[in-house]
């Protein structure tokens, strides 16, 4: 009986000293000065501009932490935590609990790829690899008025090892109602999605399909938050310049309301590039555009900017852009939930104030700020 455990005990041991792990903290603050005119007035009347200190114009503030635990074998137990908040007040996210992009475990084999679990940014956010302005806030989600950046939660995800050249990730996210797709019940309805890359040297494509379900029925009814999304982006790198460009197409379902000619479709493109002319200057001009129907009308966003490296970890930044709407249309700089501008009073007497300009206005804007990554 004793040499057992004491095998067993030996046995543990050896677990123990194999097994090892590490945990990293890391985070990023964004902060600057904005000026935007053409917003509407409190009553979208008229227009109104504003000056302000903004936090995350660039690139979202977060904090977060990341852990490995190597098991043996080539496998091994992964772990993600982050979170976003304001710099310029210091308050977490508002939505989602204290993690709201990431909360994550899984585990990893470099022979057969990742599975993880948990919440997670949508697989929609893989337009990021592709966008001449990363996903800053006036690009690639500002005329989908946001239906490229969402998380995801009761996600479960698998990406692949690259295999000559190509990777594979997928997403599928539970509705955890009693009715697969959603019913009311719970504040998501089933997601899911699938992205294929190709990477080289000299370029990279990106096919990828999403989906969202609205949560009441699980239909696709609204083509900024119930919908179906296709998505084709490529990347070319030419020495100092990188040229970056995507199609997406989004859709609907028979079942999308016909209230108010709100569009059922969504084709959507953009296109730009940047100029490394320094190891730390870069220059950047981009096009974003995007035609709804049912009268919804067209946008197009124009934009240059550039960052400039202090170190490797902190850099300044500066973006200037403007939209331009058609008769029918009222997109903004920012991603705002369609819809009338200025102040909006909910059921519950709640005032929210919506930047979307008054119908075929325009909006322009600057931004300038500093952003250091830890």
């Amino acid at each position: 009986m004793k040499k057992a455990l004491l095998a067993a005990a030996l046995m543990s041991a050896g677990v123990v000293a194999h097994a090892q792990s590490s945990v990293t903290l890391y985070g990023r603050l964004d902060a600057g000065l904005e000026y935007i005119s053409g917003l509407p007035n409190a009553n979208y009347t008229g227009s109104t501009s504003r000056f302000r200190a903004e936090s995350g114009d660039w690139g979202t503030s977060l904090w977060g932490m990341k852990g490995v635990e190597d098991i043996g074998g080539g496998n091994k137990v992964l772990f993600q935590l982050e979170g976003s908040f304001n710099t310029m007040n210091g308050q977490g996210p508002g939505g989602g609990g204290l993690f709201n992009r990431w909360a994550t475990v899984g585990l990893s084999n470099s022979a057969y790829g990742t599975l993880t679990m948990g919440r997670m940014l949508f697989i929609s956010n893989g337009v990021w690899d592709f966008d001449p302005f990363g996903q800053s806030n006036w690009s690639s989600a500002s005329l989908v008025r946001g239906r490229n950046w969402p998380q995801s939660s009761n996600n479960i995800a698998y990406q692949s090892p690259k295999f000559y050249g190509f990777d594979v990730y997928g997403q599928y996210a539970l509705s955890n109602a009693t009715n697969w797709n959603g019913n009311g019940t719970t504040p998501q309805g089933r997601e899911a999605g699938l992205q294929v890359t190709y990477t080289s040297s000299l370029f990279q494509l990106r096919g990828m399909y999403d989906e969202i379900r609205n949560n009441t029925n699980g239909n696709f009814t609204d083509p900024f938050t119930a919908s179906r999304e296709y998505t084709a982006a490529f990347n070319v790198f030419l020495g100092q310049f990188k040229i970056q460009g995507a199609y997406q197409a989004v859709r609907t379902s028979a079942a999308a309301s016909a209230v108010n000619a709100a569009p059922t479709s969504l084709d959507h493109e953009w296109g730009g590039v940047t100029w490394q002319a320094t190891p730390a200057a870069a220059l950047i001009a981009a096009v974003y555009h995007v035609n709804a129907n049912k009268g919804g009308g067209n946008a197009t966003i124009y934009t240059i900017g550039g960052s400039y490296n202090l170190s490797k970890r902190t850099l300044l930044d500066i973006q200037v852009a403007t939209v331009r709407n058609s008769k029918s249309a009222n997109f903004g700089l920012d991603a705002n939930n369609a819809g009338r501008g200025g102040n909006i009073t909910a059921s519950d007497g709640t005032v929210s104030y919506n930047e979307n300009p008054l119908p075929g206005h325009s909006q322009t804007g600057v931004y300038a700020g500093i952003q250091h990554s830890f």
